[in-house]
């Protein structure tokens, strides 16, 4: 489950911000204490920060600046400062995007997934591994406890997609667009029978519980 560090002042914006994130799968963070807050990212590693730029002990482009220093976790401002000026001054700052209030929650929503997309590991012809499982995309083959099996594109990919997501939930319209991100058109139906038949393929590799079903939610590694 990706996590996802709100820090704003205004209660209710965090209430609310926390709500709206924990309801579409994530794991928020609101920050609460708004000093040594570079520490606090050090110690959450959050996959994402939500930033206001009006902030009690820090303004947020100092903030952003200090955050930067360590880290390249992406940064969205989210704030109700909306003059050109402070939307450059926090990207050329490091800031990621810039959203400015009142934002309209679908468009939230679709840049933060945006964003996350952006900053996800790649996958690439190289050779992902993870659990004993070894992907060649190249070969289109799959590699466990000394065996080996085939997989269609289809299956490279969303094998590829649940490694670089490790350890996260990935629901079902996650891995249906990321395909569609690939140039591989497929719907619901068809996810569900690629699944099926990679599930067989992994349990052939001696994995059968690899990809785990998480009811109502996903699939995770």
């Amino acid at each position: 489950m990706q996590k996802i560090m709100i820090i704003e002042d205004d209660k209710a914006v965090r209430e609310e911000l926390s709500l709206l994130l924990e309801n579409e799968g994530y794991h928020p963070i609101p920050v609460t204490a708004f000093h040594n807050i570079t520490q606090q990212a050090a110690r959450e590693m959050p996959d994402l920060i939500l930033l206001d730029l009006g902030l009690p002990e820090q303004d947020g482009l100092s903030l952003c600046a200090d955050l930067r220093r360590s880290s390249d976790t992406p940064i969205i401002f989210v704030t109700s400062h909306d003059s050109t000026a402070d939307e450059l001054a926090a990207l050329s700052m490091g800031g990621d995007d810039y959203i400015t209030k009142p934002y309209n929650i679908p468009l939230l929503l679709t840049r933060i997934k945006v964003v996350l997309r952006r900053s996800s590991p790649k996958i690439t012809a190289d050779s992902p591994e993870y659990n004993g499982l070894k992907l060649n995309p190249a070969k289109g083959t799959a590699t466990a406890n000394g065996h080996t099996a085939e997989l269609t594109r289809n299956e490279i990919q969303i094998v590829a997609h649940l490694i670089a997501h490790a350890g996260e939930i990935v629901s079902r319209a996650d891995l249906i667009e990321a395909l569609w991100d690939n140039k591989i058109y497929i719907d619901d139906n068809t996810l569900s029978v690629n699944i099926t038949r990679l599930r067989s393929k992994l349990d052939e590799l001696g994995l059968p519980d690899f990809i785990k079903t998480r009811r109502g939610l996903g699939y995770q590694i």
